[in-house]
């Protein structure tokens, strides 16, 4: 799937691997041993029938942005590596305008590197984990790390979209890497520090998430992401179309009895 072809409601359930939830079978929840909150999961065979490029109560997304920085510092050596990523649809159809913007920097890299003698950190099964991913592994003291996400759910109209930059910034220094980049299907930043660790965030289909690796000592490595979405009400004449083409996708494949 190509990121320009993600659509409305669709982002975040395919991006974020969150099942949408029914509220009318919040009355049995309890009964059949689950929590009663109000919501339940919706049962794959009705799942897997949603599209999701429908909105509810008259909404469209009319902007869907992502910004990633990630930073790593020890003694005089730092690096960051950060993102904006936009989506707008408020032009009309599908397919969004997207824009894209990267930036990176790594200073004093002709610093001595630490030596971590038998110390490692594998963060290789983390590219297997659907949903929402945050984690942190450490093999050393004196460490801090940290992953945030934030999410900004807002009414209004899509920010102004900047120009189209490079599909991907780099920079490399000594054993010090940082790369912020954007292909067809996913979005990340990545800092590299030969022996010591990774710090590194991404969206892709399917997946977003924050990882630190560290095998050293005295490292400081954070990960922040904030993802906005920015809903735009349709007028109602579109609201009503949307309702009855929702209402038609649903009732699909529904068998009638005889003489119906």
């Amino acid at each position: 799937m190509n990121i320009a072809n993600w659509t409305h409601t669709a982002l975040l359930v395919a991006l974020l691997g969150v099942a949408p939830v029914h509220a009318a079978d919040a009355p049995n929840a309890q009964e059949q041993g689950r929590p009663g909150k109000g919501l339940s999961e919706i049962p794959d065979p009705e799942l897997k029938l949603m599209r999701g490029r429908y909105t509810v109560n008259g909404n469209a997304v009319a902007w869907f942005g992502v910004t990633m920085i990630s930073q790593w510092q020890a003694g005089n050596q730092s690096a960051q590596s950060a993102l904006t990523l936009g989506m707008d649809f408020s032009h009309g159809g599908n397919t969004p305008k997207v824009s894209f913007t990267p930036s990176v920097t790594v200073t004093a890299a002709d610093a001595p590197l630490p030596e971590t003698p038998g110390r490692s950190v594998d963060s290789s099964g983390l590219q297997n984990v659907a949903g929402l991913t945050q984690s942190i592994q450490v093999a050393g003291d004196n460490n801090v790390a940290s992953n945030a996400t934030q999410l900004n759910v807002r009414e209004g109209t899509a920010p102004t979209t900047t120009e189209q930059s490079a599909p991907q910034a780099s920079a490399q220094q000594g054993g010090v890497s940082a790369v912020a980049q954007q292909d067809g299907n996913s979005a990340s930043v990545q800092l590299q520090i030969q022996g010591v660790g990774q710090v590194q965030q991404w969206i892709r289909n399917g997946s977003v998430g924050q990882s630190i690796a560290v095998a050293s000592d005295g490292q400081s490595a954070s990960n922040r992401m904030q993802i906005d979405l920015v809903r735009q009400t349709l007028a109602n004449s579109a609201s009503l179309n949307q309702n009855v083409a929702q209402a038609m996708n649903l009732v699909r494949g529904v068998g009638m009895g005889p003489g119906q």
